[in-house]
């Protein structure tokens, strides 16, 4: 049997590659530290923990809607209205087994063969995949360093055709940790096309405050869970908003392809959601302090950070005067340095020669990855870092 024409143009997921020869190093004695992956080391916060145990004692392990819990539901559409000010009707929102689930479904419901989807360059490694699937074309728009890797508007326009059927934004944004301005986002709704947010970072913010794109246009799709903010990676809770017109559609996919978000966890989401602000803000503050000193120590390193990044937990740094080959310079630290970082190319053309670094570890392993590092930077420059 052959792989069909869907999957054969789905590349790897390169950061995957580093943790899985990360793996083999480690079963073979090594100290490997990650700074790949985008998984808070967190716990699940105290009140999530206590909400999954009473829906298992409580039974409440059977299938719900196939939206997901209007209780969720309403938590969620409560949650945007306190922290943007807007309203959403619970029945917008479709309550998934994590956000991948959402785009899955979305791209399938809103592409035909040959549609068009406009993405930055660098992007999240996985939105290219997720939109050829659905017989899409990923339109790639080259955003750069020195403007804090922020789409330009008339590189936008430039790429519009009569198939564009969305313009996807990512704020704070995987790879970067840079975020949309207001502005910025107020003149892409302005143009017309309905817009995909992923949303999935917000609260995870660091002196600028975060904008969904829910307070410029209601023509638009916005994607978010509870992987992220509130580490819940592994519970596989998510959500997609949608207008009006949509939720038919996405109700009758929901109703196929997932028969209902897994109902434990719909519970810790709530418990998420109502009680969970003061673990968030905690989290916050730990973030931040890891963003400040792995920042720091890359620049004494000589790693290019042009616009320091505000939100999320990476850092795309330039690591072109080491080289410009980021995947062979990825697995180079790795076998050398004993530290997993991903390499820029994972996310684009536009991020080759740049590394990402998670700050999702502790300060502590951070600490000792960035020794290590100058150690290797030191060995390929001969320079006093």
């Amino acid at each position: 049997m052959k792989e069909t024409g869907r999957t054969a143009g789905i590349k790897p997921f390169y950061a995957m590659d580093v943790l899985e020869r990360a793996q083999e190093l480690e079963r073979q004695g090594a100290d490997v530290i990650h700074l790949a992956l985008g998984e808070p080391d967190f716990d699940v916060p105290e009140p999530v923990r206590q909400a999954l145990v009473q829906a298992v004692e409580g039974g409440h392990t059977h299938y719900t809607g196939s939206m997901g819990m209007l209780e969720l539901r309403q938590a969620i559409a409560k949650d945007y209205r306190r922290r943007y000010g807007v309203d959403v009707s619970p029945e917008r929102i479709a309550v998934t087994s994590g956000t991948s689930p959402a785009m899955f479904m979305l791209f399938g419901a809103l592409l035909q063969q040959g549609d068009e989807v406009i993405i930055s360059d660098p992007h999240y490694a996985c939105y290219p995949s997720f939109i050829s699937f659905a017989g899409g074309v990923p339109v790639k728009v080259r955003v750069y360093e020195e403007d804090g890797f922020q789409y330009r508007l008339d590189a936008i326009k430039a790429k519009l055709t009569g198939r564009t059927r969305a313009i996807f934004i990512n704020s704070p944004s995987n790879p970067t940790g840079n975020q949309l301005p207001a502005d910025r986002m107020r003149r892409i709704a302005s143009l017309g096309i309905p817009v995909i947010s992923d949303e999935i970072y917000h609260g995870l913010e660091y002196g600028e405050k975060e904008h969904t794109i829910l307070e410029f246009t209601d023509n638009a799709f916005v994607f978010n869970g509870f992987s992220k903010l509130y580490a819940m990676t592994g519970l596989r809770l998510g959500y997609v908003i949608a207008p009006d017109a949509w939720v038919p559609v996405l109700r009758k996919l929901c109703q196929n392809f997932f028969i209902s978000p897994n109902s434990v966890s719909q519970h810790a989401g709530v418990a998420a959601l109502t009680q969970c602000d003061a673990d968030v803000a905690r989290m916050r503050i730990i973030y931040d302090e890891r963003r400040k000193f792995m920042i720091r120590r890359l620049r004494e390193m000589g790693f290019g950070i042009t616009v320091e990044p505000t939100g999320a937990f990476y850092v795309l740094a330039n690591a072109r005067f080491l080289s410009a080959d980021s995947y062979a310079l990825a697995f180079e630290i790795l076998e050398q340095a004993h530290v997993g970082v991903t390499p820029g190319i994972d996310f684009g053309e536009g991020a080759e020669g740049y590394l990402r670094f998670s700050y999702a570890s502790s300060l502590e392993k951070i600490h000792e990855a960035m020794n290590r590092l100058e150690q290797f930077v030191r060995s390929r420059t001969g320079c006093a870092c």
